[in-house]
């Protein structure tokens, strides 16, 4: 008898007293998909899961919003900033009150977006288990070259498009998906990647720093 037909007969010989049964039925799983796993703390969750990104996140009212998002551009001395066309008008206002460069995507070309300093979007969805923040690129939002190629993104997302984690998210993100045809963009944190040796590479597949506005009224 070789290893192979040995290793073979001891499963087997190990599997005599188990009943043949299919595997879903022989492992039941108590699970019901979609539903919200997590009621209490959510958005404390959440904001502790996008900083262990190492994101900044605030909290404001809604009319605090526009002061926050200037301020978090002049905090990492941003001097031009793209705009999505369906952005809220107050945030636009603001920008455009400010001493930063706003520039509307017409669409920008690639090297227009690489001189850009940063972004402000919306969000979709955010889920709070693994701080994960999902874009649907719809017109408050931009197309996803906006938010993968500035060296900065500033994301404003409301309380009650905060989830308990990714299945829930996944649930509302759908329609967007099945009924638009939208794509979806998922971020945890700025863009980070390692090599083999584990060496910390910044910035290589979209925005190394990340700003969360939390907006809770």
């Amino acid at each position: 008898m070789n290893a192979r037909e040995e290793i073979l007969t001891r499963i087997r010989t190990a599997l005599q007293d188990v009943p043949e049964v299919a595997p879903e039925v022989d492992v039941p799983v108590e699970w019901e998909y979609h539903r919200a796993t997590r009621t209490e703390g959510v958005l404390d969750l959440f904001v502790e899961r996008v900083e262990d990104y190492k994101a900044a996140v605030v909290r404001a009212n809604s009319g605090e919003v526009p002061g926050r998002i200037v301020e978090a551009l002049n905090a990492h001395d941003v001097h031009s900033v793209v705009l999505p066309a369906g952005l809220d008008p107050t945030w636009r206002a603001a920008l455009e009150a400010s001493e930063i460069e706003v520039r509307d995507d017409t669409p920008l070309d690639r090297a227009q977006l690489d001189t850009t300093d940063a972004v402000v979007t919306a969000a979709c969805v955010g889920a709070a288990e693994t701080g994960t923040i999902f874009l649907d690129h719809r017109p408050d939002q931009g197309r996803r070259a906006l938010t993968l190629v500035p060296d900065m993104h500033v994301c404003v997302i409301r309380a009650d498009q905060v989830v308990s984690d990714v299945p829930e998210a996944i649930t509302r993100v759908a329609p967007s998906v099945r009924e638009n045809q939208l794509p979806v963009t998922m971020i945890s944190g700025g863009s980070a990647t390692s090599d083999i040796e584990l060496s910390r590479v910044e910035g290589v597949h979209g925005p190394r720093t990340l700003h969360v506005v939390l907006v809770q009224d």
